[in-house]
C-alpha cells in the first residue's frame, strides 16, 4: 500500500502535473507581453514628457537624464534644448501681414546664429512678433535707442572724467567718442545718430556727452525736437581757471598761439576784454543757460561741480545717479587718489579689473599767467556767477 503524502509528486497526481505543465508552457508568452507593455507605458510618457517640454515648462534635464551617463545625458540635454529652440523660433519668427506664413525656424541655421534669436535680416527688416520688439536681438545685445540723458558740457570742465566714471555702472552704457551731432552733425538725420549708440538693454539709459552742445545756440531747439524729456548734465568749473585750461590745450596742439593775455583782451590798455574769444565766452554760464532755459526747465538739467569732482567724486556721483534714477552704485570705493596726475582714478574701469586714469592729455600743466590779467578775469566774470548761482541755486565758490 502507497504511502500518503501531503505533497505528492506528478506521478502521483497526475491531474496536477498537467496543470504545472500549462503555466511552464505560458510563462514565455506572458514575459514579452510584459515587456511590450512597459515599453509601450514608457514611450507615452516620454511623449507627454516631451510635449511638456514644447509647452515651455520643463528649463532642466529630468533626474532620469541626470543620473544617466554622461553621453547619454549631452544627448538628452541637446534634444530638449533643441526643442525648447523650435517653440522659441515658432514664436518669435512672424511674417508680415499679407505674406506667406512660413516655416524657418525648422530649417537647419545659418553657420553661427544662435538658435533661439531670428537672423539679424529678421530683425533689421522688423519682421519679428511685437511682443519680442525690444527685447530680443542677435547675441542679447539689446537695441539701439536715442539718448535718454546728454552730458552737455562745459569743454574742460571735467566731462571726460564723468563719463568715464559713470560708464562703472551697470545701467549706463555711453559713447565713448563726441558725435557732435546737434552742432555739427544735425543734416545727417536721428537714424544716422541711433546708429552711433551702443545697444541698450530695457531699463539701461543711453547717453552721450559732447561739451559744445551748451554753447551752441541751435543745439536746445533740436535737442527738444528728439525729446523734451531729455536729461541734461552740465559739468561747470570756475570759468578763469577753465579759461586758462582751454588755452592749455590749444598751446598743445599748436604752440606759435598769441599769448594768453594778448588773446584775453581786446586792449589791454582799457582793460576791455575779447568776449568773442571762445575760451572767455564759454564761461559766461548765465547767458548760455538763459538759452536753455527756453526749451527745458530747470528741474531737468543737473550742474555738477568740477573742483568737487576732483575733491568729492563720489558726492558729486551721487547726485547725478539721484538724477537720473539710477541706484547708488558708484561710490566711495570706485575711486583712489592719483597723487601724481592731481585727481582722482578708477580702481576697475568698465569692463575691466585694473585701475584706470584718465590719459595723458587731462592735467596738463597750465603756464604761468600774468596775476593782474587773472585778477582782471575775475572782476569780468564775478557778476554772471552771482547770477549763475541765483539761477541754478547752487553756490560754487568760484570767488573764494
Amino acid at each position: 500500500m502507497r504511502a500518503q503524502h501531503g505533497c505528492g509528486s506528478s506521478s502521483d497526481h497526475p491531474g496536477t502535473g498537467m496543470a504545472f505543465s500549462r503555466i511552464r508552457k505560458l510563462d514565455a508568452p506572458s514575459r514579452g507581453i510584459f515587456r511590450r507593455a512597459a515599453v509601450m507605458l514608457g514611450s507615452l510618457l516620454a511623449s507627454l514628457f516631451l510635449l511638456h517640454c514644447l509647452t515651455d515648462r520643463c528649463c532642466t534635464i529630468t533626474p532620469a537624464a541626470a543620473s544617466a551617463s554622461p553621453g547619454q545625458a549631452s544627448s538628452s540635454g541637446r534634444l530638449f534644448e533643441d526643442l525648447r529652440s523650435l517653440r522659441t523660433k515658432r514664436l518669435v519668427y512672424e511674417w508680415t501681414p499679407g505674406s506667406a506664413r512660413s516655416s524657418p525656424w525648422l530649417a537647419d541655421p545659418p553657420a553661427g546664429e544662435s538658435l533661439l534669436l531670428p537672423p539679424p535680416d529678421l530683425v533689421a527688416s522688423r519682421k519679428v512678433s511685437p511682443r519680442f520688439a525690444g527685447k530680443l536681438s542677435p547675441l542679447g545685445e539689446g537695441s539701439k535707442k536715442l539718448p535718454q540723458a546728454l552730458i552737455i558740457g562745459v569743454k574742460k570742465g571735467g566731462t571726460r572724467a564723468l563719463l568715464e566714471f559713470l560708464r562703472v555702472h551697470p545701467d549706463i552704457r555711453a559713447v565713448g567718442a563726441e558725435p557732435h551731432f546737434f552742432d555739427r552733425n544735425y543734416e545727417n538725420g536721428l537714424e544716422w545718430y541711433r546708429e552711433l549708440m551702443p545697444k541698450t538693454l530695457e531699463g539701461q539709459i543711453t547717453m552721450e556727452k559732447t561739451p559744445s552742445y551748451f554753447v551752441t545756440r541751435e543745439v536746445p531747439a533740436r535737442i527738444a525736437a528728439m525729446s523734451r524729456d531729455t536729461k541734461l548734465i552740465v559739468v561747470v568749473r570756475d570759468p578763469v581757471t577753465r579759461a586758462i585750461s582751454d588755452y592749455t590745450q590749444t598751446l598743445s596742439k599748436k604752440p606759435d598761439i598769441p599769448s594768453f593775455e594778448s588773446l584775453t583782451f581786446k586792449n589791454r590798455t582799457t582793460g576791455l576784454i575779447d568776449t568773442s574769444w571762445s575760451a572767455v565766452q564759454i564761461g559766461i554760464y548765465a547767458k548760455h543757460l538763459d538759452n536753455w532755459l527756453q526749451y527745458f526747465p530747470m528741474g531737468q538739467i543737473l550742474f555738477v561741480s568740477g573742483e568737487r569732482l576732483i575733491s568729492d567724486p563720489a558726492g558729486e556721483l551721487g547726485r547725478v545717479q539721484d538724477f537720473l534714477g539710477l541706484k547708488r552704485i558708484i561710490t566711495d570705493k570706485h575711486f583712489y587718489f592719483n597723487q601724481t596726475k592731481g585727481f582722482p582714478c578708477l580702481k576697475k574701469a568698465e569692463g575691466s579689473s585694473k585701475p584706470h586714469c584718465l590719459g595723458k592729455t587731462k592735467g596738463r600743466t597750465h603756464p604761468n599767467i600774468d596775476p593782474e590779467v587773472v585778477q582782471r578775469l575775475r572782476d569780468f566774470y564775478r557778476p554772471f556767477n552771482m547770477k549763475f548761482y541765483q539761477m541754478t541755486g547752487r553756490f560754487f565758490g568760484w570767488e573764494d
